[in-house]
C-alpha cells in the first residue's frame, strides 16, 4: 500500500444557522476549525418542506386536469 496518499482526517466544529454546534470528522479545513453554515437542514426549504405553493394560470396543470377530469368517474 502506498504511504501518504490518504487525506488528513480530523475533527472540526460545525455551527448551524440557529447557533447550535456539533463536532464531526472531516478532511475540510484544519484541525479545530469551525465551519459556519449559511444553509442547513433546519432552515432550507428542501428539508423543511418550504412554503412553495403551486400556482397555475391556465398552463400545464389546468390542461391536464381538463383532459382527465372524467377519467375514473363512471
Amino acid at each position: 500500500m502506498k504511504t501518504d496518499i490518504h487525506p488528513d482526517y480530523h475533527q472540526i466544529t460545525v455551527k448551524m444557522t440557529d447557533g447550535s454546534e456539533f463536532t464531526t470528522r472531516t478532511t475540510w479545513g484544519k484541525p479545530g476549525d469551525t465551519l459556519h453554515l449559511d444553509i442547513d437542514p433546519k432552515s432550507h426549504p428542501a428539508w423543511t418542506g418550504g412554503q412553495q405553493h403551486l400556482l397555475d394560470r391556465g398552463g400545464r396543470l389546468s390542461r391536464f386536469q381538463k383532459k382527465f377530469e372524467g377519467f375514473l368517474k363512471k
